[in-house]
């Protein structure tokens, strides 16, 4: 199985409930969502943008929806006790079960 390793910080200074970073988290998919249709013309207008900068700045959105993501499952550990690392190997085995992995 070839493994990236993306690991991003727990914010600092913040206080995020469930659901105000469910809320964040939308807005970022949104976000995420208008930047691909800007840049790929979707909305009809025609797309003049360098294709380096466009990938890059879709990369930022969903950079943005990755630290959300993160942050909220920071919150469900602090606030509702469940454990991220048994999770995670959970969901490492369900992806394996349905033939999206080779291997762990």
């Amino acid at each position: 199985m070839d493994t990236k390793i993306l690991s991003l910080p727990r914010l600092n200074q913040l206080n995020p409930t469930l659901e105000s970073t469910a809320l964040k988290l939308m807005e970022e998919a949104g976000e995420l969502a208008q930047c691909i249709g800007k840049y790929r013309g979707l909305s009809g207008e025609t797309v003049k943008y360098d294709q380096t900068l466009v990938v890059e700045e879709i990369a930022k959105e969903l950079l943005d929806v990755a630290q959300t993501a993160v942050t909220m499952m920071f919150v469900m550990e602090d606030q509702f006790g469940i454990d991220i690392e048994e999770l995670v190997q959970k969901h490492l085995e369900k992806l394996l079960r349905k033939g999206y992995l080779t291997d762990l």
